[in-house]
């Protein structure tokens, strides 16, 4: 049986990424970008003034002159005036106004007086070239790499691609995605629900977790344990979406056709066991046309955990998002268990007296008790062997989305 590492390198062998797609920067929060970003100018663009004041030559101040004649008010957003060549020439300037030509210091107005054109130093004040100044190219050159692809655009990089003039990204293709729950015992939330029943969960939490994690476009199916009706809604789901994640209906009960069925419609299995806990049925195939499907198990806990352990990090790979180091908890206390399986638990996560990360164990009472998730904040992955672990034990940690 597969090791979760192996499981997870024949996803990712079989993925392919993406088609890439330009898209307008009004619409590019959360998408992952595909062609690096650069500056098309220096940035800032020009000396900026940074406070409200007076620009002036700090060498007339070293020589001696305290008080000025105020030749010009600039703001910002107009063309740089000049200061006049005599030492006692200022301008008065506001915050985000172009240096004057000539000038190299701006004092704030709370260093001055001010009686009707003259500007006058107050005693203690001392200047040195460049005070108040933001010079021009001082943060980024014209040319320098500002966002490297493989990044998904916040609003930090949004705010970097419109001040450098970028109007549209290349970015990668948002997929559309089906996430399809199994089984006759299931009803939609809002129905009335039989004593031989459940209410339809996993959907709707796949869905929530794929949204937020930058995927917007999911759909969610309902197939009952009905072979045609499962032969139609397959067929539709395999033309139509980019990725299919299925939960539930892969084992092989009597009435788990989605095997035989996916197996009918060309989608090629590529494995299926992982030696782990939750989630030892995963299964994963690639359709004739490369979209790829995931079959996660039934039960709820497991489902979840797969979803991020493999999922999420398959779109990522597929969306080309630059890879982001694992993070690392120490358990914060002793854990053991049997059988020799990789372990997914679900823990807390705290702060130790150095600030480091603590993961506290908090696993959930069977692979259906859902609610036994919430407040925790992810899984730690402990290794097969050795079962037992000491506290402080240093562990791959895959956050909830």
């Amino acid at each position: 049986m597969l090791t979760p590492a192996e499981a997870d390198k024949l996803i990712r062998d079989n993925l392919g990424p993406f088609h890439r797609e330009d898209c307008a920067l009004g619409s590019a929060h959360g998408r992952v970008l595909l062609t690096d970003l650069k500056a098309d100018r220096d940035l800032p663009p020009f000396d900026r003034v940074t406070m409200d004041g007076y620009a002036l030559r700090s060498a007339a101040v070293a020589a001696g002159q305290r008080s000025f004649q105020v030749q010009a008010v600039q703001a910002a957003g107009m063309r740089a005036f000049t200061l006049g060549p005599e030492p006692t020439a200022c301008i008065e300037v506001m915050t985000g106004a172009v240096l004057p030509a000539g000038a190299d210091v701006v004092v704030p107005y709370e260093d001055t007086t001010k009686d009707a054109g003259t500007m006058t130093l107050n005693a203690s004040v001392r200047l040195a070239p460049g005070q108040a100044v933001h010079r021009r190219g001082s943060d980024h050159g014209a040319g320098d790499v500002l966002i490297r692809a493989g990044t998904r655009l916040t609003g930090r990089e949004i705010a970097v691609a419109a001040a450098c003039g970028h109007a549209v990204c290349t970015v990668s293709h948002l997929p559309r995605i089906a996430v399809v729950a199994t089984g006759d015992e299931l009803v939609e939330v809002e129905a009335l629900v039989a004593p031989h029943q459940i209410r339809r969960s996993n959907d709707h939490a796949l869905r929530a977790a794929l949204i937020a994690a930058g995927y917007p476009q999911v759909e969610r199916f309902h197939f009952r344990d009905v072979r045609h009706e499962i032969e139609h809604l397959l067929w539709h789901v395999i033309a139509e979406f980019d990725a299919i994640v299925i939960t539930g209906g892969i084992s092989k009960g009597k009435f788990d056709y989605l095997p035989s069925e996916l197996d009918r419609q060309g989608v090629k299995k590529i494995f299926q066991g992982v030696a782990q806990r939750p989630g030892k049925p995963l299964w994963f195939g690639m359709t004739a046309r490369q979209t790829p499907v995931f079959a996660l198990p039934g039960n709820p806990v497991a489902s979840y955990t797969c979803l991020h352990r493999y999922v999420l990090p398959a779109l990522a790979h597929a969306s080309c998002l630059a890879a982001v180091p694992f993070r690392v908890a120490a358990l914060s206390e002793p854990v053991s268990f049997k059988p020799k399986l990789t372990y997914f638990l679900p823990v807390r996560i705290g702060s130790g007296p150095r600030a480091e990360m603590l993961a506290q164990p908090d696993p959930s009472n069977t692979s259906g008790d859902f609610a036994g998730l919430v407040g925790t904040d992810g899984f730690v992955e402990l290794p097969p062997e050795p079962s037992e672990f000491p506290a402080g034990t240093l562990a791959p940690f895959w956050p909830w989305i």
